[in-house]
């Protein structure tokens, strides 16, 4: 379960995607600069406090973040469009409510209309963090990585049936590429190790025998020689290693 990608839950992609709140280890910081007058493509901007999850103070907060913990993704971003809208419109913002499909560039500019108006923001500050860790999250490099790791996973559940681990060690290899020869898309050694994780779970219990064993060392040592040639290797990865 905590290795898997195959829930459609907004609050399980936020938690994973937006960096952790310091001292805390399960709230995420959430990038507040889109508020201010401040202009900074900084995205680790330390002037502006981060934002946060927990709202306990504003109940449409509350709401929002049950939403987005219990319905589909396309459900809670619709959701939240709705939120912003109510509290708009109590506010007397000129908002301009559109039907269709929910993106995070309409929510973003939903988003704007509080900028300048300091009692709307302080009247809805929480729920505004809310849906600016939506936002971030749907337009998080990572968000689009997640979909792969889902397609491979469930390829993964189709072959560990019929072939051995063997042949889906062997198709995970040309995969494992060193840090320069990546690009956005491609896995880096972490995701491996996810990956890896959840391919020993499904598989379970295994016969060894001379392929297997020849399968696994080649995947090792493609993964070792990635893990050496990463030029700042994470906290993760230096604590494993």
């Amino acid at each position: 379960g905590a290795v898997g990608h195959h829930g459609d839950n907004l609050a399980e992609k936020i938690l994973s995607v937006l960096p952790k709140l310091p001292g805390h280890k399960t709230d995420v910081m959430v990038n507040m600069v889109e508020l201010t007058a401040l202009q900074t493509p900084d995205e680790t901007c330390s002037v502006i406090a981060p934002g946060c999850l927990a709202q306990p103070n504003d109940p449409a907060a509350t709401a929002l973040w049950e939403s987005f913990m219990n319905l589909k993704q396309k459900e809670a971003v619709m959701e939240a469009r709705r939120h912003l809208v109510e509290a708009a419109s109590r506010e007397n913002l000129p908002i301009k409510m559109s039907m269709g499909e929910v993106t995070p560039e309409q929510l973003s500019s939903y988003i704007q209309l509080f900028k300048n108006n300091f009692k709307a923001l302080e009247n809805h500050c929480g729920l505004l963090q809310l849906v600016l860790a939506a936002v971030q999250t749907l337009k998080h490099p990572q968000n689009s990585k997640w979909d792969n790791f889902l397609a491979f996973e469930r390829l993964l559940l189709q072959t560990i049936g019929e072939s051995e681990m063997p042949s889906v060690l062997k198709q995970l290899l040309p995969m494992i590429k060193c840090h320069s020869e990546r690009t956005q898309d491609d896995y880096t050694c972490e995701d491996f190790l996810v990956l890896l994780v959840y391919m020993y779970s499904v598989a379970g219990e295994m016969k060894g025998g001379k392929e297997l064993d020849e399968a696994e060392e080649e995947v090792k040592k493609a993964l070792v020689k990635a893990i050496c040639d990463e030029p700042e290797p994470s906290p993760l990865l230096q604590k494993i290693t």
